[in-house]
């Protein structure tokens, strides 16, 4: 009857959209996956610490030794970056927005970058949190270097050392160096041991206004007031050794910790990357 009338149907084909109009990354899923890979890396590390605190010990031969400890804590350093790196990439690859009329490798390779993008936000987020709390500890560190810099600093203790009555002999009543009193005779030393300190070794001239500044506080003969100054010097060129190889120490290990921490992290990103393949891969297939 219908095509008496000169009246034909319409058939509308609903199509999926094309490959073209859908956005690459699904950010969301991204984001979901960084935090996640975050908030698991940051309970990993404190369940570490709380490990790492029960294996030390203040008693001699009991608990981890400082090697033992350092083996130790690369390993869980790895533990928490890679469980995490998996978990997250896992998540973002699993979540993201499933596409259509798109080729199988285009969609591999889409969810390896959520995997690795989510590493990324992580990553982002873990460094904005350290740099929040190196903040505060620089501060921190700040005031008690204020404090340590005090009457009771290593300078001091040199000075003391040089004008401290020896055993059973009484310190001077009267100062031989016209106009001078205990506190300039004290500033004058202080000054002297810094120059030492400084340059590595006092001259000759130096070591003699010491001798003399000593026994003129002391009571002292020459050469015992020699003798003081030649071993608070020999003192503190052996303090500043000890120094310098405790330095060297924190320097060669934090060099090998960053540069340990940079190859894990790549490994992290790695695995992130693989674990979005495969959160993909599971997603399609159900």
């Amino acid at each position: 009857m219908m095509s008496e009338i000169g009246y034909s149907p319409e058939v509308v084909i609903a199509q999926a959209p094309s490959a073209d109009a859908q956005s690459a990354v699904t950010w969301g899923a991204v984001f979901a996956g960084g935090v996640a890979c975050a908030s698991l890396a940051a309970i990993l590390s404190i369940l570490g610490v709380g490990l790492g605190l029960a294996s030390l010990s203040p008693w001699r031969g009991e608990g981890l030794s400082p090697a033992g400890f350092t083996v130790w804590a690369a390993v869980w350093l790895i533990i928490v970056q890679w469980v995490s790196s998996f978990f997250g990439g896992f998540i973002a690859g699993r979540l993201r927005t499933k596409w259509v009329n798109v080729h199988i490798d285009e969609v591999s390779f889409r969810d390896t970058a959520h995997g690795f993008l989510a590493w990324a936000v992580a990553l982002l987020l873990i460094l904005g949190a350290l740099a929040m709390a190196g903040a505060g500890a620089t501060g921190i560190g700040g005031q008690a270097a204020v404090k340590a810099a005090g009457p009771a600093s290593t300078q001091n203790y040199y000075v003391s050392e040089l004008f401290r009555p020896s055993a059973g002999q009484p310190a001077a009543t009267g100062i031989s160096i016209p106009g001078a009193t205990p506190w300039e005779l004290r500033a004058d030393a202080s000054a002297v041991l810094a120059q030492a300190a400084f340059t590595g070794g006092a001259p000759r001239n130096d070591k003699d206004y010491l001798a003399t500044l000593v026994s003129a506080s002391t009571g002292l003969g020459n050469a015992a007031a020699q003798a003081r100054v030649n071993d608070v010097l020999n003192l503190e060129k052996a303090d500043i050794n000890k120094a310098k190889h405790l330095a060297d120490a924190a320097r060669e290990g934090a060099s090998a910790a960053a540069i340990y921490t940079f190859f894990s992290a790549l490994v992290g990103a790695f695995i992130a990357a693989v674990a979005g393949a495969i959160g993909g891969r599971i997603r399609d297939y159900y």
